[in-house]
């Protein structure tokens, strides 16, 4: 009997892992991309957004940081919880810079307007309070995994 429920457990926990793991890399991979097409070309129009709302230009950074280098430690599993929470704060930001009008909003197909502003908000918030798991460079255990 205590062997059978070792076994549950264990199994249990593997499952929970595979699914950090899963939600690390499709949250990962997905605002990363985002990143990536905004290192393609100047960061005029986001320092503008800065500039209307009276943040200085140099914010700007931030963006990069939690769309690129956030990005690619959840993906590795390297200080996950911090990366997570700096995806965020980036979103976040995100919202109020540039989808505030769009807050209370259905979209034209009769979704949440916001939809996928959300869904990466409350992805990162559910892996800063989950943690890497074990598939990753940091391990179950390594600092904020």
């Amino acid at each position: 009997m205590a062997t059978s429920s070792l076994r549950a457990v264990d199994a249990q926990t593997t499952t929970a892992d595979a699914g950090r793991l899963i939600l690390r890399l499709a949250l990962g991979t997905l605002i990363l991309l985002h990143g990536i097409a905004k290192l393609s070309g100047p960061p005029d129009a986001i320092v503008g957004m800065l500039a209307k709302v009276g943040l200085p230009g140099m914010l700007v950074y931030g963006v990069y940081i939690g769309e690129v280098v956030a990005p690619v430690l959840l993906i590795l599993g390297l200080w996950t919880r911090a990366a997570a929470l700096v995806i965020a704060v980036n979103m976040i930001a995100a919202v109020g810079l540039a989808h505030m009008n769009q807050l209370a909003s259905i979209g034209p197909q009769g979704g949440y307007a916001l939809e996928l502003q959300a869904m990466f908000l409350f992805s990162a918030v559910a892996l800063a309070f989950l943690g890497a798991g074990r598939y990753s460079v940091g391990g179950r255990y390594g600092p904020m995994n």
